[in-house]
Order: C-alpha cells, then sequence, then structure tokens
C-alpha cells in the first residue's frame, strides 16, 4: 500500500473510533442523567419551597436554621438514631465520647409518639441521678418551655449551660398522676464508666459499667486487677458485670471489654450496604478474670455497646447473661465529619453476635429471665419499652419484641437480679444457655 493510501485510511480508523467512543460516553452521560432526573426534580422543589419560605413567611426565617433542620428532618426519616449534629453538638459529643463533659448526667432519646424527650437512664452520681430523674421519666418541657417541636439535639443544648446554674424540667413519669417538676443545677459531668466492689463477704467481683467512653476499657482492668491485689482476689469465686441502664457508646470499647474477658472467637461482626462496610472483630489471649465464672446482668435499658458484650459472653458460653429482654438496639453508626459545617452521625451497618444474631428490635434474651421486683407504685403501670417500639427503626426478618423492664433498686437488699446473681456465683455453677426462669 502507498503511503498516501495508508495515511487516509489510517485517519478514516481514528475517526471511527473517535466517533463511537463520543456516542458510548454520550450514551452513559444521557443515561446517567436520565437514571438521577428524579431526584433533581426532588432538589428543585426543596429549592421552590426553601424559597417561598424566604420570601413570604410572616416573620424573617433564619436561613442556617431552616437548612440545617431540612437535613436533620432528612436524616431522623431514615431511623431514631441517624441525625445531623451542628459543628457545637460534634464539639460536645467528642467531649462525651472522652468522659468528660457539662451537663445534667442523663442518657436520653425521642420519644417517638409523644415527641417527649425520653430518659434511657440517669448516669450515676450525677445530678440527675441525685435529683431523683429515673430510666422511662418523660420530659415535656425546660423551664417552662415546651419541648414538642424541638429536635433531639435541640432539647439536649437547652439542657446543657454553665456549670451551677439551675434548670427547671417538667417530668411526666408512669405511676403518677400529673407531670411534676423537678430542679437540677448544672454541673461538669465526669463519667466514671467502671466503679466496682465486692460482695458476700469478698468473695464475689462486682464491676458497674455504666457507659462505654475512652476510659471504660482502661478502668476496668484497673479495677478487677485492684480487686484481684487486694488480699481478696484469692476468696474472689467469681465476678458480676452489671450492663443493667448501659445505653451504649463506642464500638472499639464493646470490643475490647468483651476481648477482657475471652481468649479467642469471634467478638461481633458488621454488615453494611457495601463491603468495606463488613468487618469480624476477633478476642485475643488473656482473660482478666483468669477464667473465674461470670454473671452478665441486663435490663431493658441495656442497649447497643451492652449488648455486644452481652451477646458475646453469651455465645461463646463464657457468661451466664441475667436479667430481663435488652433494649435491641442493633446497629452502627458512622460519624461523618463536616467540615467547620459539624457532622452527621449515620447508620452505616447491623452488627450480630459471634453466632450470627441478629440483636435489632430484639434483643438480648437472658440465659436466666430473673424478673425485678417494682416497688408498689410502678406494679402494672410501667410500661416495657425497646428498639422495636421506635417508630422508624431498622426492619428485621422475623418476630420483633420490645425491651423490658429498666427499673433497679438503689438498695442492694433489694435488687433481685443482683442477689440472684450472688447466690449463683456462690454455687460455682457452671455457665449454662437457653433461657429458664428464676425460682
Amino acid at each position: 500500500m502507498r503511503k498516501p493510501d495508508f495515511a487516509f485510511w489510517s485517519f478514516m480508523a481514528m475517526t471511527g473510533l473517535a466517533g463511537a467512543t463520543t456516542v458510548l460516553n454520550v450514551t452513559r452521560t444521557y443515561s446517567a442523567t436520565t437514571g438521577n432526573s428524579e431526584i433533581y426534580r426532588q432538589l428543585d422543589l426543596f429549592g421552590d419551597v426553601l424559597e417561598r419560605v424566604r420570601s413570604d413567611y410572616v416573620d424573617k426565617p433564619n436561613d442556617q436554621q431552616l437548612i440545617e433542620t431540612a437535613i436533620n428532618g432528612m436524616l431522623s426519616a431514615l431511623d431514631p438514631h441517624s441525625a445531623y449534629l451542628s459543628a457545637k453538638s460534634f464539639r460536645d459529643m467528642q467531649v462525651q465520647t472522652r468522659g468528660e463533659f457539662g451537663g445534667l448526667g442523663i442518657e436520653v432519646t425521642m420519644d417517638q409518639e409523644t415527641k417527649f424527650i425520653k430518659v434511657v437512664s440517669p448516669i450515676d452520681e450525677t445530678p440527675a441521678a441525685k435529683a431523683g430523674l429515673q430510666a422511662n421519666d418523660l420530659i415535656s418541657a425546660l423551664d417552662g418551655d415546651q419541648i414538642a417541636g424541638l429536635t433531639l439535639e435541640q432539647a439536649v443544648e437547652k439542657m446543657r449551660g454553665p456549670v451551677n446554674t439551675p434548670i427547671t424540667l417538667t417530668v411526666i413519669r408512669k405511676g403518677r398522676d400529673e407531670p411534676f417538676e423537678m430542679k437540677i443545677v448544672r454541673d461538669v459531668i465526669r463519667i466514671n464508666a467502671v466503679r466496682s466492689k465486692t460482695e458476700a463477704g469478698g468473695e464475689i467481683g462486682y464491676v458497674k459499667i455504666s457507659t462505654f467512653n475512652e476510659q471504660t476499657h482502661s478502668n476496668l482492668v484497673r479495677q478487677i486487677e485492684a480487686m484481684k491485689k487486694d488480699g481478696a482476689g484469692k476468696k474472689i469465686k467469681g465476678f458480676i458485670v452489671d450492663l443493667r441502664n448501659n445505653p451504649g457508646g463506642l464500638l472499639d470499647q464493646a470490643v475490647a471489654v468483651s476481648d477482657d474477658f475471652l481468649d479467642r472467637g469471634a467478638i461481633v461482626l458488621t454488615k453494611g450496604r457495601n463491603l468495606e462496610e463488613t468487618d469480624r472483630k476477633n478476642a485475643t489471649n488473656g482473660d482478666i478474670t483468669d477464667g473465674k465464672p461470670i454473671v452478665v446482668l441486663v435490663n431493658g435499658g441495656s442497649a447497643s455497646a451492652s449488648e455486644i458484650v452481652a451477646g458475646a459472653l453469651q455465645d461463646h458460653k463464657r457468661a451466664v447473661v441475667a436479667g430481663t429482654r435488652s433494649f435491641g438496639k442493633g446497629s452502627v453508626q458512622t460519624i461523618i465529619p463536616l467540615g467547620q459545617n459539624g457532622a452527621i452521625r449515620l447508620t452505616t451497618a447491623r452488627y450480630y453476635t459471634p453466632s450470627g444474631r441478629s440483636i435489632q428490635a430484639k434483643g438480648i434474651v437472658p440465659d436466666v429471665i430473673v424478673e425485678q421486683d417494682l416497688p408498689d407504685d410502678l406494679k402494672g403501670k410501667e410500661k416495657p419499652r425497646g428498639e422495636a417500639s421506635l417508630r422508624g427503626h431498622l426492619k428485621v426478618d422475623g418476630e420483633e419484641a420490645t425491651g423490658s423492664s429498666s427499673y433497679v433498686p438503689r438498695e442492694s437488699d433489694k435488687d433481685t437480679q443482683l442477689q440472684w446473681a450472688i447466690k449463683h456465683l456462690l454455687k460455682a455453677e457452671a455457665p449454662t444457655a437457653g433461657a429458664t426462669k428464676a425460682n
């Protein structure tokens, strides 16, 4: 072939290839645009509504508040645990997970039926606990201003404030006919995540884990080691790990605490929408209790990270789980920073126990059901609540169930579940599986 002919046909081939590529790219672009057209149409609708509100609302609205409220509405519509965090709320959350923050000392959620703030549990030795606030109390007003219409984050923001300043809560409590007011003085909340003592004349080691913050694992190890070294260690027959009314916290701390009692095997499995959100956490060698029997106490206030610990020890038959059905929060939230604009807390995965059980909207069913005796003013009036009762919760396959009572008496001798655990460990019984009813 002569050179001019060769050059001509090469040019034609390259032109054809370029044309085919252009057509393919246009087709792909059109396909992608067609697929996204509905979301863009909805965004146009949002823009139209936003502009109409900004121009026609009776009072000039705050633009930033409008956008933040819209974002939070989108996230809260997904499930009860996804939310937008303003820059200040994000900073407050970071302080809280470090184990020190300012406020009243209560773990709260939004009650979807009443739109009031629901107390998950007061934190031990905080102003809220000392004032007598109880799990399952509903807070309907703050300093006389109704909570209805506020997001959870907005209500929490109002409850926080300068140290030594008072706030008056309007409280609705099961068993009381009328709401009542409770005045609480704000303080610096230093969360002692783990408290310990010995029971039964030093024969039983007791550890109460109230939350899972950055200090939980190290505090637990330190306090159990102290019990083993103070002379009582040789007498200790077993340990009680009290997770009742523990609302959860950091996933890595739940894994570390589970690992403290296990030598091998899976601790928790997380499964997300994408492959990179699927993970398995395994135990490493070393049991800080030297293999002694353990009873884990749970109730309707035990949620999230505390359910991970209870489920791991139950599946490995490392502990007897006793008490009543836990809350049933089996989802993982990831905090995604947004620079100076705060962050979003987004549900990104579900977690499963080592045997593959989902806790979501089902909870941990104890090996031994031990009902807590209720005072007369609560009998027949306390309504068990759990994840399954929250509007918009993640659905699961199979039957769902609510939680259970979260009442725990302050007096040890009236604590039915604690007394059962002490008697069980004094008998040095081996852990058993399968739910039974305590006598």
